[in-house]
């Protein structure tokens, strides 16, 4: 038996995901939601009857023999870590819809990420074409009609627009184009210009849905309808008469009424025995119906489904939900899997706390892929007992001393020991957020920690009196310099390149701004107390920042992989400099 493919949207809060499956449904509602915007999880059923109407003569072109779509109505990209399986997603394809005027945006990049780290493949829906300026809007027209009935203006406006994503999403390592330019889907991302307001180019969308589905995912979608009941929990969820409910999605098998369920909960494997299976109706809402549910007895795969039992409270999102013959084998195998998510370690690394399993797994699985160690992770508000842990590792490693909240709750107290102890907290309901603040903050304290390392030393410089700028001869000398590498500050000693000693800087100018310290590559005017130019020192001449020997011994054995590589190449020249004296100096 082929089941319906599991279709998820993605994207930007306000770039028309509800919109677009508002349309698809014919009912209305994202016009009943607060400003339009998707604010809970559900799930679309859409019969291949319906496809077919939409698509008209194009469908029989591709021989479709599905039963239909299941769409996933996700805010942003929630629902989409939700719906996941031993580290990888539940969605059979996903449908990443982007506001074609406006461009990639923070969730956009979010979402991208976390179809690349589940290995999702995906099309692409250029919304709101009809905001394009000039733009002649034939509602439900196909995208190669509509491209036929624009002016040269319009045309290459859109044009640029495609132009401008196609570079965007190269950035992110994906090769788009328009899907009627692609003759092989396996190495190109389809992108479909659409309106989900007017319907325009959105039955081109479908039937590439419905197409790709039946070409490259035929063997994903083949189950057994005599196999026992596979899903995962979308939303747990409360709801009148009935008490706690929980949305889940079915990918395989088959669930009755009255099975044994076991699922993962917020502190243990848990076991009860469906009550009730309540199935929205064909081209209605799981999160949302005009008209109730329908209960039923059974239900196949893929299908969205809400159930009804005792003891759902401590369900978790995110989380396995099996149907089960053999109770404890199964209670084992979702132990086992839940485990293999949460992290518990005695080193070094920050402590992540986040809402959901799925979002758990998402944030884990992005943290490794950029070698951000985790001492634990798991789910739940941050508490108290969080900071005390984030406090333990800052001895041995202050930047990793850190909680990362994503979607969680920081307790009162947590606050409070976390301000009086230093700790720093991370909160966004955006990953890369998360870790873009990370590691500004992270570059800022190892700048910090740095400078205090360095503070009261005297680093390596090499310095070039540049000819003809010679502006003062004497008491101070001044002369226009170029710091060939390292750096050069105020009160340092300076030696030529046969050793001796000729005086010390007393000022750094740039224009018209004194400078406590000039870097590699600046050219400003050096005063010197000491020399006179034309005796001591001459113009083109190399001189070296003097380093006094318990610094020199603190830089080579303590610092010296934290000096940069200019001011590594310096010293070395400068030992060279001091031995010819001394040819134990440094020793």
């Amino acid at each position: 038996m082929i089941r319906q493919p599991i279709i998820s949207v993605l994207g930007h809060v306000d770039h028309g995901k509800t919109s677009l499956l508002d349309y698809i449904r014919g009912t209305a509602v994202a016009s009943r939601e607060a400003g339009g915007i998707t604010q809970h999880i559900g799930a679309t059923e859409v019969p291949i009857e319906t496809v077919k109407e939409i698509c008209g003569n194009d469908f029989d072109k591709w021989n479709i023999k599905l039963p239909g779509l299941l769409f996933i109505d996700t805010p942003g990209h929630k629902a989409f870590t939700n719906l996941r399986s031993r580290g990888g997603s539940l969605s059979d394809l996903a449908v990443l819809i982007v506001d074609i005027n406006e461009g990639l945006q923070p969730q956009t990049i979010e979402s991208i990420n976390i179809l690349k780290n589940y290995k999702t493949p995906f099309v692409m829906a250029l919304n709101k074409i009809d905001r394009i300026n000039q733009f002649n809007i034939i509602e439900k027209a196909s995208y190669r009609y509509l491209i036929q009935k624009q002016n040269d203006t319009v045309k290459s406006m859109l044009d640029q627009k495609i132009w401008d994503f196609q570079a965007k999403m190269y950035e992110q390592g994906f090769d788009c184009d328009v899907f009627d330019k692609i003759s092989d889907y396996t190495k190109k991302v389809a992108m479909v210009p659409i309106s989900a307001k007017t319907g325009m180019g959105v039955s081109d969308l479908l039937l590439l849905i419905a197409g790709l589905s039946q070409k490259f995912l035929k063997n994903k979608l083949e189950i057994d309808e005599k196999d026992p009941g596979k899903g995962t929990i979308l939303e747990v969820k409360e709801e009148k008469g009935l008490g706690t409910t929980l949305d889940v999605i079915i990918y395989d098998g088959v669930i009755k009424k009255k099975d044994n369920i076991v699922f993962g909960g917020k502190d243990g494997i848990y076991v009860t025995n469906v009550r009730a299976l309540l199935k929205p109706k064909p081209l209605d809402e799981i999160r949302d119906p005009r008209k109730k549910f329908d209960s039923v007895d059974s239900q196949f795969a893929a299908a969205g489904i809400k159930i009804s039992a005792p003891d759902l409270e401590k369900a978790l999102s995110g989380s396995p939900l099996y149907v089960a013959t053999d109770i404890e084998k199964t209670k084992l195998d979702i132990s086992k899997e839940i485990k293999s998510i949460k992290i518990e370690n005695n080193y070094s690394g920050v402590i992540v706390k986040t809402d959901t399993l799925g979002s758990l797994e998402a944030i884990v699985m992005e943290l490794k892929e950029l070698g951000i160690n985790i001492r634990r992770a798991d789910i739940g508000d941050v508490s108290k007992q969080d900071i005390i842990e984030a406090k333990s590792v800052k001895i041995d490693d202050k930047v990793s001393a850190v909680v990362f909240a994503f979607n969680s709750k920081v307790l009162p107290d947590a606050k409070e020991v976390a301000s009086k102890e230093d700790i720093k907290i991370f909160e966004s309901d955006i990953i890369y957020k998360l870790i873009e603040d990370y590691d500004a903050w992270k570059k800022a304290e190892l700048e910090k920690e740095k400078k205090k390392k360095f503070e009261g030393l005297t680093r390596p410089g090499k310095i070039e009196i540049i000819p003809n700028y010679v502006f003062r001869i004497a008491k101070p000398a001044i002369v226009g310099i170029r710091v060939l590498r390292g750096r050069i500050k105020t009160d340092i000693s300076l030696i030529k390149e046969d050793g001796k000693v000729i005086g010390t800087v007393k000022t750094l100018k740039d224009k018209n701004d004194f400078l406590k310290e000039a870097l590699q590559g600046k050219e400003i005017a050096c005063a010197i107390d000491g020399p006179t130019v034309g005796r001591q020192i001459k113009e083109g001449e190399i001189l070296y920042v003097n380093i006094p020997l318990p610094e020199y011994k603190k830089l080579k054995f303590e610092l010296y992989n934290e000096l940069t590589q200019d001011e590594r190449e310096v010293l070395e020249e400068f030992i060279v400099i001091k031995r010819k004296e001394d040819s134990l100096w440094g020793i």
